[in-house]
């Protein structure tokens, strides 16, 4: 089974921040389709009782990222149709885009100090190819749009979705980006044109990267 990285800043209870670790190690494919998960292992590696440990496998079986039964085993999901994935990609857009308009007007200094920071360390990653590492900068980055809105429903939702799409953040960085710092480049600039200040053209850009 593979280490799990410490994905950023740890937050609620013991059975979310279990899941948050879990969570990206699928997102960003260090967790392969169909591998499987121990509670006992799990619980060795965390440091932890078997009861947030099965508590965390159940919210990421309710977000679709993992499938089977808690007491009979639990494996990495399969991904959905190319139907489906299709739907789950415009629901995406209408979700981050409509996050951008409830919070563009109230942008700070703190709030771009914070996307800066992630895109460097995407930077870092893209220099060294390491692709697992971009899937999870990428993904930090989009998770920060939506949480800037400060509507946890909102959040729920957009996680749920991108745990069903989750090998895009991957199959996209090898297929479309024969330099990996076009990754970099394309996300920087959905930065710029926040910094612009017309919403429109902000939403123009996000909208275009999510596709």
């Amino acid at each position: 089974m593979a280490a799990f990285n410490a994905p950023g800043p740890i937050f609620f209870s013991l059975r979310e921040q279990i899941a948050e670790r879990i969570r990206t190690e699928v997102l960003c494919g260090r967790l392969a389709e169909g591998e499987r998960l121990n509670e006992i292992k799990l619980g060795e590696q965390f440091g932890v009782s078997r009861t947030p440990i099965r508590e965390a496998l159940q919210q990421l079986m309710h977000e679709g990222l993992l499938e089977g039964r808690p007491n009979t085993g639990l494996k990495v999901a399969s991904r959905p149709s190319d139907v489906m994935c299709e739907l789950i990609v415009l629901i995406r857009q209408m979700i981050e885009t409509f996050a951008v308009r409830l919070f563009f007007d109230q942008l700070t200094a703190h709030d771009f100090a914070q996307w800066d920071a992630i895109l460097e360390r995407m930077r870092v990653a893209c220099v060294a190819r390491d692709f697992a590492a971009i899937a999870e900068y990428d993904i930090e980055f989009h998770r920060s749009i939506v949480r800037r809105a400060h509507q946890r429903d909102l959040e729920a939702i957009w996680t749920s979705l991108v745990g069903r799409v989750r090998s895009h953040f991957w199959e996209t960085q090898h297929d479309d980006f024969p330099d990996a710092l076009g990754i970099y480049d394309e996300h920087a600039r959905i930065v710029e044109t926040f910094r612009g200040g017309d919403v429109e053209a902000a939403v123009a850009s996000l909208q275009e990267k999510i596709n």
